[in-house]
């Protein structure tokens, strides 16, 4: 008997890594978290059902932290059924005049972090598995200062399509959730939380470029990505879902 199913929930401190790890865990899977931020993820994990669950602190852009998470697991689950990439940052750069090590942090963290923590996670999924990358909207759109952002997140998409031919082999889906925009801490930049500004709402709420008129909620895409990792997403693999209330339908 294989017994309750095991997750890795990356950025679950906070956002929509915290939702996504406490659906998996309300739903009664064992999860394993991981982010800088040890603290918030000892309240995240206390408000968990009772479970086998594990906790690792680490910096998501660096490979020793995948490896920890790699030995934890194969110590106390022996096997993985998903992994669950939220961790991420909104990162500004002027691409002109940035520095080339500002500009590359979001390459550092979202796309090498991706890579750590999949090959890590893979040789885990013993019987199958769901890999799903959450990446943005930003993959496909372009704002200014966000080039190095938006060129982490296109790089997450396809390595997503190209994971996807290399697993299926193994039987192994991935996917990948791109969100508009989300209320969460990466909606405040420079101390303003630009979903509560007069400009969002004149030109999204009022202004309908957002079709459903409001932000969307973590928990909203937290079920998308629980979605993805269930029994009734078994012929997906290769896609970017989009969760961002109609955003990117309109002109």
């Amino acid at each position: 008997m294989m017994g309750k199913k095991k997750v890795i929930v990356t950025g679950a401190s906070s956002g929509i890594g915290r939702a996504t790890a406490v659906r998996f865990a309300r739903e009664g899977w064992d999860v394993c978290v991981t982010a800088r931020r040890e603290r918030e993820l000892k309240e995240v994990v206390a408000s968990f059902p009772s479970g086998d669950h594990i906790l690792v602190p680490g910096d998501y852009s660096k490979v020793e932290t995948s490896q920890v998470v790699g030995e934890c697991i194969r110590s106390a689950w022996q096997r993985l059924d998903a992994l669950a990439n939220c961790a991420g940052a909104y990162i500004l750069v002027d691409a002109f005049e940035g520095q080339i090590q500002e500009w590359r942090q979001a390459f550092d963290l979202m796309v090498n972090g991706a890579l750590f923590m999949t090959r890590a996670a893979v040789p885990l999924m013993t019987e199958g598995g769901r890999i799903i990358h959450v990446t943005s909207i930003h993959g496909e759109r372009a704002e200014a200062r966000a080039s190095a952002y938006s060129m982490a997140k296109a790089a997450l998409n396809q390595y997503c399509r190209s994971l996807a031919l290399e697993l299926a082999s193994k039987q192994i889906l991935v996917n990948a959730v791109a969100p508009g925009f989300i209320s969460t801490e990466m909606s405040i930049v420079n101390g303003v939380n630009e979903l509560e500004t007069e400009s969002f709402r004149r030109d999204y709420v009022v202004g309908g470029h957002l079709p459903l008129r409001r932000p969307g909620m973590s928990e909203e895409v937290a079920g998308v990505i629980y979605f993805l990792a269930g029994p009734d997403a078994t012929y997906i693999t290769g896609q970017v879902i989009t969760v961002d209330g109609g955003l990117t339908i309109t002109f």
